[in-house]
């Protein structure tokens, strides 16, 4: 690729065009609308109509290599990331890689591998980190506003059949083993911000399983207790059962406590020494679409300058060990390091 590309892609891979796939394919025409899309799909999947202009379609990595793309988003199943990143990085491709990075961190050797040899950008799509609520909190943390972390309280909860309108649950990702579904893995977005609030997890003790009616199989909730390096300790709820969708996460300090609601994006503290809660200043707007945009243009810069980007393989690893910890821990009952 020639310096004009790498600053500016002229021509964007979207592997998968599932309902992440299409988000993202939206994402880029927003924020790139003369950009050219080339999308991967298997073989016998057509183009759909709504697509727009300038999106050419290919069943192949060897055919989106030749069409000349300058970075890419993949954004088919877990367990294909790795195949389909592969041949990428090793032709020097920048990636923006779905969450989870893959389904086993066993398997991300060879990728992150290639991706340093060849000095390959690689991001992984964990975007909430990209909401300004979140990152309120964070600032919030990293300026002692509540003292020393006790304790981060996580909860996610959304039922799986309201995920996406229209569409058969049973027959998405979300609920099949073999494609990569479960909590675990479909809402680790909460293992991953936690371990960016409270620092690298070194034990895991988790309870998962099929708690609801839903007919899926994989887990359908997972409840795990984490311990921190500097001695936090933790609890993390996943479940695609709850009904309303909830989204919080509560730490707990020496010297206050922050409270976040990420479906309405909102951070707040409660000090000791005030009357209730208050509200935090949030930069910038944090709808769906916004927090999606702000990722996409992370992508871009670290492209551009490359420098690191917020969420890199190595990082992400981190998130799936934990995950691989947690299913030890519920199988063995006893606690596991990751």
């Amino acid at each position: 690729m020639t310096e004009t590309t790498v600053r500016t892609p002229g021509s964007i891979l979207i592997a998968g065009l599932g309902s992440i796939g299409r988000r993202h394919l939206q994402t880029v025409r927003a924020v790139l609308p003369d950009v050219r899309i080339v999308v991967l799909r298997r073989p016998g999947q057509p183009l759909p109509a709504d697509v727009g202009a300038k999106t050419a379609l290919v069943h192949d990595i060897e055919a989106a290599l030749a069409s000349g793309i300058d970075a890419a988003i993949i954004a088919n199943p877990a367990p294909f990331h790795v195949a389909t990143a592969l041949p990428l990085a090793q032709a020097g491709v920048p990636m923006l890689i779905e969450k989870p990075l893959a389904e086993r961190p066993d398997d991300l050797a060879p990728l992150l591998d290639a991706c340093a040899e060849k000095g390959v950008t690689l991001q992984v799509g964990y975007c909430l980190r990209f909401d300004p609520s979140l990152r309120a909190v964070k600032d919030a943390l990293e300026a002692g506003a509540i003292g020393r972390v006790l304790s981060l309280h996580a909860e996610v909860g959304q039922y799986l059949p309201d995920w996406r309108p229209g569409t058969d649950y049973r027959e998405g990702v979300s609920a099949k083993a073999a494609l990569g579904g479960g909590a675990l893995l479909e809402l680790s977005h909460e293992i991953d911000y936690a371990r960016w609030l409270a620092g690298e997890v070194t034990a895991v003790v988790a309870a998962i399983g099929r708690l609801g009616d839903l007919e899926i199989d994989v887990e359908d909730s997972a409840d795990l207790v984490l311990t921190f390096a500097s001695g936090v300790r933790g609890t993390v709820h996943l479940d695609m059962l709850q009904r309303p969708a909830t989204r919080t996460c509560r730490i707990v300090g020496s010297a206050g406590t922050l409270a976040w609601d990420g479906i309405r994006h909102q951070a707040r503290i409660h000090r000791p020494d005030t009357d209730g809660w208050e509200v935090l200043p949030v930069e910038g707007t944090a709808g769906r679409d916004d927090i999606f945009r702000s990722q996409f243009r992370h992508f871009l810069e670290a492209i551009r300058t490359g420098l690191p980007p917020l969420i890199d393989g190595a990082d992400a690893a981190r998130t799936l060990a934990v995950i691989a910890a947690a299913r030890r821990s519920a199988a063995e009952q006893r606690t596991v390091s990751p």
